[in-house]
């Protein structure tokens, strides 16, 4: 009778096990941000080379409901967790107890303030705190107001939050305005005043196709601040090497998954530990995005093509997963 009630448990936990590992893996993206794809799909292809059924496309959501869609278990992962830019994301979406980041997909994401090139020349402006000066500030002045115009973040994405900080906490208020709408959008406007010589102040990001067109040391320049002062209780360095003090701690990018799949998959989780794409291919990649290749076709190719790319590591990562399996 024991020898019974042992082999039905055993079958049990073989069924929820499979169960697992079969029914349809979901993830999300930021919808309209085609250069979130790329990673999601490279995600994808892995999962699906060890047997998980994976959703062609992504879910479209919100950056704050991604996360609360992976907690919930509605998504399985979200392969965009940037950290510490999202921790506080992460923590109200219900912390560790919901959602675990997994791996370091990207390192060594970073952030940061630029201006054109002809203008830091002509004028010494190397600090983000340079612009309290009104005189200054002026220059990157478009609708008139007087004050300089800063192309900015997307509400919602987490970076607005450090640059309402920063215009607090460095004293800007009153000579700099956070320009915002769709991110990508706005920046066409960017780079088309930086080609025409015109004075522009702007955020952006590495990795991302935005330094490809617009480049550091030959277009623009980085500004630095003075001292470094972060919201929401981030924490981590500022300081990058051979550009100074950007004001943003150095992110990576991690896969975000729900806490009961991921320890129900050890497949997926070895996976996800060891999956590693440099900074400089997601930045190529996004560089082709702009160039023209944006569907989700040529996006997912881009995946596939890098996958072929480093076979040999791939099949290594692959071949660890099933072994943790």
């Amino acid at each position: 009778m024991k020898f019974k009630i042992a082999v039905a448990a055993l079958a049990l936990v073989a069924s929820s096990s499979l169960s697992a590992g079969a029914a349809q893996v979901k993830y999300g993206w930021i919808g309209g941000v085609n250069e979130e794809l790329f990673q999601g799909y490279v995600v994808r292809d892995g999962l699906r080379e060890l047997g998980y059924d994976v959703e062609e496309q992504p879910e479209q959501v919100q950056v704050t409901l991604a996360y609360t869609a992976v907690a919930s278990g509605d998504l399985q992962f979200y392969p965009a967790f940037w950290t510490p830019l999202h921790d506080a994301f992460w923590k109200g979406a219900g912390g560790a107890d919901k959602l675990m980041p997994v791996g370091t997909l990207v390192h060594g994401d970073i952030q940061g303030y630029l201006i054109d090139k002809k203008t830091a020349d002509a004028t010494g402006i190397k600090y983000l705190e340079d612009l309290k000066d009104p005189e200054k500030a002026k220059l990157f002045d478009i609708d008139g107001n007087g004050k300089a115009d800063l192309f900015g973040c997307d509400p919602g994405w987490g970076c607005e939050r450090m640059i309402e900080h920063h215009l607090d906490a460095y004293g800007l208020r009153d000579t700099v305005e956070h320009k915002q709408g769709g991110y990508f959008a706005i920046m066409a406007d960017a780079i088309e005043r930086i080609k025409e010589g015109k004075p522009t102040l702007y955020y952006t990001w590495i990795p991302g196709w935005i330094s490809g067109v617009l480049i550091p040391g030959k277009d623009v320049t980085w500004l630095n601040v003075k001292s470094t002062s972060l919201p929401d209780g981030q924490t981590g360095s500022t300081e990058i090497k051979g550009l100074g003090n950007l004001g943003f701690p150095v992110n990576d990018t991690k896969v975000m998954a729900n806490a009961e799949w991921l320890k129900a998959n050890p497949s997926a989780k070895k996976f996800l530990e060891e999956l590693s794409i440099p900074v400089e291919d997601v930045t190529a990649e996004n560089k082709q995005i702009y160039e023209g290749e944006k569907n989700p076709d040529q996006i997912a190719k881009h995946a596939t093509d890098w996958i072929a790319a480093h076979k040999a590591q791939w099949d290594k990562w692959i071949a660890d997963a099933k072994a943790a399996k």
